[in-house]
């Protein structure tokens, strides 16, 4: 059984010689997600996440939506263990596998064949593992040559192709999205949506960030919005 419960959770981080709060401070607080404050030492701080509470347990397909800089991105770093709290509590229970940032653990020297084992190592796969499901990476890749190729000579889309392969192949108890079906050419997202039916129907929790409600509607039967930090369920 998968799991992730969020109690009481928030997350907030110093900037440092932000200087006074001015007018353009309160600019960028109302058009980004977190909350701009002074502490008693006068140091301005960002609370990205305000006292959120859920529970997600197996059978849940969540839509992440809100405003660009709503939070959506970090509260996936912060459901997949990348970020920690400040205050509250957090359980996770499951396999996590992650597609949030493009380029996120990738050696931008190695070649793409080398990347897909840093990959798979780093989602806890073995050797025998990555060496089994190459073939079907290779293919759903559809990369060719570029694969010995160093990863710094490919565009965003083959990067996308390259970690959504690796990412996606193994099952995940745990899988969490941030937008990306806007990357790459449109073949390669026909296929990323085929693989995103499967893996929705076989993974036991999946949190997608997206601002495309059609995608949402197909792949999700619960919706959580984001708005500076502050999360609701919507129904």
């Amino acid at each position: 059984m998968a799991k992730i419960i969020f109690h009481n959770v928030s997350l907030s981080y110093p900037i440092y010689h932000a200087g006074a709060m001015s007018l353009k401070s309160k600019l960028v607080e109302v058009s980004t997600g977190g909350r701009l404050s002074k502490t008693k030492k006068n140091l301005v701080s960002v609370s990205a996440l305000e006292n959120v509470n859920f529970a997600l347990n197996d059978g849940d397909s969540v839509g992440l939506i809100g405003h660009n800089g709503a939070g959506k991105t970090t509260l996936l770093r912060t459901m997949a263990g990348i970020y920690t709290p400040t205050k509250g509590n957090i359980i996770r229970e499951g396999k996590v596998s992650t597609i949030i940032e493009l380029g996120a653990g990738l050696d931008s020297e190695l070649t793409g064949y080398e990347n897909i084992y840093r990959l798979g190592l780093l989602l806890g796969m073995s050797l025998k593992e990555i060496n089994e499901i190459l073939p079907s990476i290779e293919s759903f890749t559809d990369l060719g040559d570029f694969l010995s190729a160093p990863v710094r000579t490919y565009s965003s889309g083959m990067l996308m192709r390259l970690m959504f392969a690796v990412t996606t192949s193994n099952q995940p108890e745990i899988l969490l999205v941030d937008e990306m079906f806007g990357t790459g050419d449109k073949s390669f997202q026909i296929k990323a949506r085929e693989r995103m039916e499967s893996i929705v129907s076989s993974a036991k929790i999946f949190v997608f960030a997206s601002h495309s409600e059609s995608l949402i509607s197909q792949f999700c039967n619960r919706v959580f919005e984001l708005s500076h930090g502050q999360l609701k369920e919507v129904t």
